[in-house]
């Protein structure tokens, strides 16, 4: 009689081969959604959304990319002012330059303050690209990363000639030196207008036409500039002015005491020698005449100072106003 055979021995076996290929796939699984969770995460943030027609038009006018367009709309920026921008962007979100919102870390927002002087167009524009950078830089791969700083870092220490923005990086190494080569890749990107070849290739991924932007922070900025250049150099007339009227008036002084003395002769002359006062009246005239030439004169000067520190005030004025709608104070919002 045969033995009964053990139809059970191959199970275990097959029991194992369903499980590792059961975790293999999940593995495979995990690692797909791991690389793809950027990619899933963008799909949630802009599942329904539509950008407000002012934000679409500042990507447009910034010439975003579908994929610079894309970043900007995952964080759902929005354009507010007053206290409404104080509480989303304290302190401008620790910006130093000519940016006037912030970015939300981790793709969590973009704030923009809303700025309607005409003097000042360019702002949301340059501000909307700054933000959307940093959302950029984040996303970067360590690789990525680590290539896009080595060609920051180089342009900086060798090819940036912009005192302002020296100044501002300086700022930002002494307050926030974690943060100075991600500032360098929002500002380096808005700000300068020609940049080595190795950068302009790499914005291209954000901006098609990236010297629109930088045009419009030159333009903005040149608003500041102008004003602070000619405060600068009235400062300066006005100090010659002063001087030449100082100079004048005691010149004036001196001939007006000659005059006077000389009148008092002629007085007494009048009466006591009338032939020595006759032959003294052109001599006195002249006198007369040369004071009143250097009296317009100096009427003159004193006109032009007057005007000169009213047009510096008005300047002054001009730039205090700027400064105020850039502060956060304004109530209009765009539509």
């Amino acid at each position: 009689m045969l033995p009964p055979t053990n139809n059970h021995s191959p199970t275990p076996k097959r029991h194992h081969a369903y499980t590792l290929v059961f975790l293999l796939v999940l593995l495979v699984i995990v690692g797909v959604l791991a690389s793809q969770r950027q990619a899933l995460y963008d799909q949630w943030r802009l599942y329904n959304y539509v950008a407000p027609t002012a934000v679409a038009n500042l990507a447009t006018q910034d010439t975003m990319t579908a994929y610079a367009r894309r970043i900007f709309y995952v964080n759902h920026p929005k354009i507010t002012s007053g206290s409404d921008f104080s509480l989303s962007c304290p302190n401008n979100g620790g910006e130093k330059t000519i940016i006037l919102g912030c970015y939300h870390g981790g793709q969590l927002g973009i704030t923009l303050l809303a700025v309607n002087d005409p003097l000042l167009n360019g702002v949301e524009q340059v501000t909307a690209a700054h933000e959307m950078l940093h959302s950029a830089y984040d996303r970067l791969s360590s690789s990525e990363k680590k290539r896009v700083d080595t060609m920051l870092q180089d342009y900086y220490q060798t090819g940036l000639k912009d005192q302002r923005i020296v100044s501002i990086l300086d700022a930002y190494r002494k307050s926030e030196p974690n943060d100075v080569v991600n500032e360098m890749h929002s500002i380096f990107g808005t700000e300068i207008s020609n940049l080595p070849p190795s950068l302009e290739q790499y914005y291209k991924r954000y901006f098609t036409n990236r010297a629109q932007v930088a045009a419009f922070a030159a333009h903005y900025q040149s608003e500041f500039t102008s004003r602070q250049a000619f405060i600068s150099s009235a400062s300066a007339q006005l100090v010659v002015l002063k001087s030449q009227i100082d100079s004048l008036e005691s010149d004036l002084a001196v001939k007006l005491a000659a005059i006077n003395t000389e009148r008092s002769r002629l007085d007494a002359l009048r009466h006591s020698d009338p032939a020595a006062y006759n032959a003294s009246i052109a001599s006195y005239n002249q006198l007369v005449d040369s004071y009143n030439v250097e009296v317009n004169r100096l009427q003159a000067l004193i006109n032009q100072y007057n005007t000169l520190v009213d047009r510096m005030n008005a300047v002054a004025l001009e730039e205090n106003q700027l400064v105020k709608e850039l502060s956060g104070t304004s109530t209009t919002i765009n539509n």
